[in-house]
């Protein structure tokens, strides 16, 4: 029999402990992207610069690791060319982590492979020095998401990958701005641009031009199920958790989002009653971090209320973490009609 609504695990009512060495042991390609490959990427024929994408990061996955290279500050010549990162550029749902995971899959180990925010999540649990000690062995470091919102993270993640650089750990990363572009429009003090212009000197950039395959034929959100059809389904959904949409944005916002992996430890659904569209930046951009550890794991979502495209105002969308929002609403879109 069917669970009762009111008997139902509440992601509110969860207190996930993340102990560091799991942050370190989870820096690996997210469920959704553990079986691709470069051989499963299927570019768009109409966009000549998917298929160079995926030529790029073939020859690039050849020069990790490579026996007898050097390591340091020192390197010359074509040494000098195979050490530097690669950097793909790119707009939503153009296979920019599918193809960065195939390049995980593809390369030696030791290697890892994380967010933007998993890295500086990393930081805040094992401290910097602990952090360079922990990746500084790697063959790979991949950055997936590199979207750089605030300078102090700016400086923090450009000066962790010089370490690592300087280590011989190469690099690659995926974003929806070029890194010479990262932060433009919302800050010009010329120290944090001076880091920016830093960071993008370690990288060559490819660009994937493309639709985001997610809107390929998919509609926009589906209509709003009503809140007895949503406690319906959760009730006869092994697995699932029923949330009011209020209880879990005060939830999150108790929660360090470095621990919004483990919020989902088991769940396998994800019930929503009352979504409106959320006011307050802080509490959308820890929206952003549940959508994509939503997303890294397959977990649909279903919800009342309003139609998730309609989570963020054009107040909210219109600002300086634009992309941010609209890959959300590009996820959650996803997972509502899974």
């Amino acid at each position: 029999m069917p669970v009762p609504a009111a008997d139902l695990p509440r992601l509110a009512d969860r207190q996930p402990q993340v102990a560091p060495d799991r942050l370190v042991a989870e820096l690996v390609p997210p469920p959704h992207f553990t079986g691709v490959s470069f051989a499963t990427y299927r570019p768009d024929p109409a966009q000549p610069s998917q298929t160079a994408a995926l030529h790029a990061l073939e020859a690039f996955a050849g020069r990790v690791g490579r026996p007898g290279a050097k390591r340091g500050l020192f390197r010359r010549g074509k040494e000098a060319a195979a050490a530097r990162g690669v950097y793909l550029d790119g707009g939503f749902g153009v296979g920019k982590t599918h193809l960065l995971a195939s390049l995980w899959h593809a390369a030696p180990g030791p290697k890892v492979f994380g967010t933007f925010v998993e890295y500086t999540n990393l930081v805040g649990a094992l401290g910097f020095s602990g952090t360079v000690e922990a990746l500084q062995g790697s063959t790979l470091v991949c950055i997936d998401e590199f979207e750089l919102d605030d300078p102090g993270d700016t400086v923090l993640v450009s000066t962790l990958l010089a370490r690592l650089a300087e280590a011989g750990v190469q690099l690659a990363a995926t974003s929806n701005t070029l890194p010479e572009a990262l932060g433009e429009g919302r800050f010009a003090a010329q120290d944090f641009m001076r880091e920016i212009q830093g960071l993008a000197a370690r990288f060559d950039s490819v660009r994937i031009d493309g639709e985001d395959y997610r809107h390929r034929g998919v509609p926009t959100a589906p209509p709003p199920l009503t809140d007895e059809q949503v406690a319906a389904s959760a009730a006869a959904t092994p697995g699932a958790t029923l949330d009011e949409f209020p209880d879990l944005l005060a939830h999150l916002s108790r929660v360090h989002p470095s621990r919004y992996g483990a919020l989902l430890d088991g769940v396998r659904t994800v019930h929503l009653r009352g979504v409106a569209p959320v006011e307050d930046q802080s509490a959308a951009l820890r929206l952003v971090v549940l959508s994509d550890r939503l997303y890294d794991r397959d977990i649909p979502v279903r919800a009342s209320g309003i139609p998730l495209d309609q989570l963020f105002p054009p107040a909210l969308l219109a600002g300086g973490y634009r992309k941010k929002y609209l890959r959300t609403l590009s996820r959650l879109t996803a997972l509502a009609t899974a």
